[in-house]
């Protein structure tokens, strides 16, 4: 299964639009149809990924993680292996608003929801999980999302609150 998106289409969607159905399909895919959990905290304690933290422009993304393998204004797409892509959203300053890194299959070297938020997350029956966190003192949420089965995907997303 490929994560990766054309730059063509969703460059003409919304970042924010982009982050809310990455997230819907992850639900999907899950067959979630309750259960979402959501909570609020201090201090996260994931605070960047790969040296890319919220509020960065786009040129020190880039500086920090090379030339995307999919540039635009609003989104560049990384692919650091088979099983690791990551999505950086930009508003409309330039700045990164979002951050959403999928982890595909067994062995994708996936971090655990409690690497990404501090705590476990209570899987299903069917093992799959979601959580969310808000943390407002730091201006951004986390969610962590794996998929049930033998191959999950694990989407980890940072996204920065609105005012």
């Amino acid at each position: 299964m490929s994560c990766i998106f054309k730059l063509s289409v969703i460059g003409r969607l919304s970042p924010a639009l982009l982050v809310v159905l990455l997230c819907a399909i992850s639900a999907q895919a899950q067959g979630a149809t309750a259960s979402f959990e959501e909570r609020q905290a201090e201090d996260p304690v994931l605070r960047e990924y790969r040296g890319v933290k919220i509020g960065m422009t786009a040129s020190e993304v880039r500086q920090k993680l090379g030339t995307p393998k999919e540039k635009g204004d609003r989104l560049d797409l990384y692919q650091f292996s088979d099983n690791e892509t990551a999505q950086i959203y930009y508003d409309d300053a330039k700045k990164v608003m979002a951050i959403a890194v999928i982890y595909t299959g067994r062995d994708s070297n996936a971090p655990s929801a409690k690497a990404v938020l501090g705590t476990e997350v209570q899987a299903r029956a069917d093992g799959s999980a979601y959580l969310m966190i808000r943390y407002p003192k730091a201006g951004y949420w986390v969610s962590y999302s794996r998929t049930a089965g033998d191959e999950p995907i694990v989407t980890v997303t940072m996204q920065r609150l609105t005012p």
